[in-house]
């Protein structure tokens, strides 16, 4: 993807009300949305797109966790957009997120953190693939 990348406006932000203000930030961080839909991951869904944590302890509470309710799901284009999406969403756990960072404003725990943002190139693709096909992106 090069400068490329996903995100996920998870479902706990959604369900607070966050779409608008994590999509405002977004934008006025320099990215451009080229795909974007409101969707629901089923469990089934859910567990293949996570299935990389398949042997972790936090695994089923992660699947029951992003199959609960609607997701916002897009993919973003800047310069070096993997690196400047995870600068701009903060780390996993919102108490150590740098101030103005979209966890430190959103998230209210490490498990619920608002949103997820792809941290390599590849697995921007991949993850992009999973949600959009090749005729849901601009171009």
């Amino acid at each position: 993807m090069g400068n490329k990348t996903f995100t996920m406006i998870k479902p706990d932000a959604v369900e607070n009300g966050h779409i608008g203000a994590i999509l405002n930030k977004i934008i006025a961080s320099g990215f451009k949305i080229i795909a974007m839909k409101l969707t629901k991951l089923t469990k089934e869904k859910a567990e293949k797109f996570y299935q990389v944590h398949s042997e972790r302890p936090f695994y089923g509470e992660l699947v029951s966790f992003m199959s609960r309710g609607p997701i916002v799901v897009a993919i973003l284009e800047k310069e070096n957009a993997v690196e400047e999406f995870r600068k701009l969403i903060g780390s996993t756990n919102p108490a150590e997120a740098k101030e103005g960072t979209i966890r430190s404003l959103y998230a209210t725990s490490m498990g619920e953190n608002a949103v997820h943002g792809s941290d390599s190139d590849e697995n921007a693709e991949i993850e992009g693939t999973f949600h959009f096909s090749d005729d849901e992106i601009l171009s």
